[in-house]
């Protein structure tokens, strides 16, 4: 009796003992998530913000424990994005969320827009830590002996309020009422600390409020004052005939150049900074505006221009135009369709386009039509996949990652990539100006296995889309 006894105790411990096991197994196989507190803006001095990746952690659309979270950039790409020598590839921080584990992620972006995301912070909110550190972007600079400079080419281009990519969205100062003879005060001088561009911090002599941030590579201690022998002068008129602004393209090296002489517009004449006039011309059109396609006869693209001439150039408000999307394979299209939102695309966001490429396609002259055309260029080499979909039936001419056509079964997930459909876009948008809102048709180009990837993502809050 004895015997059985121990022999019915040690079969019930072994049936405890695999019990635990296979309670433990089934706790270890359910994958625990962390969760993020609420949404916190930082309201500290922006420029106190700026920070770099130290390429120990990726960049995610969500906090990287959360549920959900993808990666926006891999840990490799902010290891590049640490060892970069531009500074375009800094960050700014603005915003703060902390997991339930006590982890601090960042809401960061670069200074380009290109990359937007969370990065883990370390476990203190007050601290940048763990994938990113506060960063100086520009390093102090001995200041030149003569602090008093001219600008060798005042067009729209020259001062920033501060240099490009040090700080978030540095933006351009308009310079249509200075002229080439302006004295500038330098007040600063700093190096960028990635690419070490030496800027200076100046000011207008005769308008002390108009000041900000310049190459030291575009200033000069010469002052390359305009005479009737080396300069011509250019008025920007707006439609109804007033002048908006008027800029003077100086050649310094027409001094002996008699009055009426004409320009070498194609040949060698160029003001300091080695610009023609015909260049000069385009760069100097006032900010918000275009230059149209009839110019009183004076452009210099396709005119004589002599020196000590004034020549006027008309110009018109610019405009741009935004876009909304719609699958032409639906039975609507374009016309009778409904557009497509941010959700209809992978991760929630319109396509990532570089805010260069978007100008380029989307602004122009207000009077003129607009060309579809253009949209093609924007496009380029970017991907517009849908968000991820579920196959209702088999599908039997999907391609996986590598192009192969395989089949996507009943319930499995595959996404869309789009091309732009050109004819209908052009059709739909026949009578559309610079300024109305194009209506862009997408056809299914293939149909993909699995989720679309993601290596970046678009600011969700970008104007040039409609909502």
């Amino acid at each position: 009796m004895q015997s059985r006894l121990k022999k019915t105790l040690y079969l019930s411990l072994a049936a405890i003992s695999l019990g635990a096991a296979s309670l433990s197994a089934t706790s270890a196989s359910a994958k625990s998530y962390a969760t993020a507190g609420a949404y916190q803006a930082l309201k500290t001095d922006a420029t106190t913000r700026n920070v770099e990746a130290t390429g120990t952690n990726a960049l995610y659309t969500k906090p990287g424990t959360v549920k959900g979270a993808k990666v926006v950039a891999s840990k490799a790409t902010m290891a590049k994005l640490a060892s970069s020598q531009k500074s375009s590839d800094y960050f700014r921080a603005y915003g703060v969320k902390t997991t339930n584990r006590g982890s601090v992620y960042y809401r960061v972006v670069t200074m380009d827009g290109k990359y937007r995301g969370y990065v883990y912070g370390g476990t203190v909110a007050t601290a940048f830590e763990g994938g990113i550190k506060s960063a100086n972007t520009l390093t102090d600079a001995t200041m030149p002996l003569n602090k008093t400079v001219y600008l060798s080419d005042t067009n729209k281009d020259a001062l920033w309020t501060s240099p490009k990519y040090t700080q978030y969205k540095a933006t351009k100062i308009n310079l249509q009422n200075t002229t080439s003879v302006d004295a500038w005060t330098i007040l600063a001088a700093k190096t960028e600390t990635r690419g070490g561009a030496l800027y200076y911090y100046v000011q207008n002599a005769k308008t002390p409020t108009i000041k900000g941030w310049v190459l030291a590579s575009g200033t000069s201690t010469n002052s390359t004052a305009a005479t009737a022998h080396n300069s011509v002068t250019i008025k920007y008129q707006a439609a109804d005939g007033s002048t908006v602004s008027t800029v003077s393209w100086v050649n310094p090296q027409a001094k002996a150049a008699a009055n009426g002489v004409a320009v070498a517009v194609k040949a060698t004449d160029e003001n300091s900074s080695k610009v023609g006039l015909k260049d000069f011309v385009a760069k100097s059109v006032p900010t918000g505006y275009v230059a149209s396609t009839t110019n009183n006869g004076s452009d210099p693209a396709s005119t004589t221009i002599n020196y000590g001439t004034t020549i006027v150039i008309n110009i018109n408000k610019q405009a741009t135009s935004k876009l909304s999307f719609y699958d032409t394979t639906k039975a609507n299209g374009i016309t009778g369709g409904t557009a497509m939102t941010a959700a209809n695309f992978v991760g929630g966001v319109y396509p990532a386009i570089a805010t260069s490429k978007q100008e380029a396609a989307l602004q122009g002259d207000a009077t003129m039509a607009f060309n579809t055309d253009n949209l093609t260029a924007m496009f380029k080499d970017v991907t517009i996949a849908s968000t991820d979909k579920v196959a209702t039936s088999d599908i039997t001419d999907a391609v996986d990652a590598t192009g192969k056509t395989v089949t996507v079964k009943k319930g499995e997930t595959y996404h869309v990539v789009y091309s732009i459909a050109k004819e209908a876009t052009k059709a739909a948008n026949a009578n559309a100006k610079y300024g109305d809102s194009i209506k862009v048709g997408l056809k299914q180009e293939k149909l993909v296995a699995g989720s679309a990837a993601k290596t970046n993502v678009s600011d969700p809050t970008n104007g040039n889309y409609a909502k």
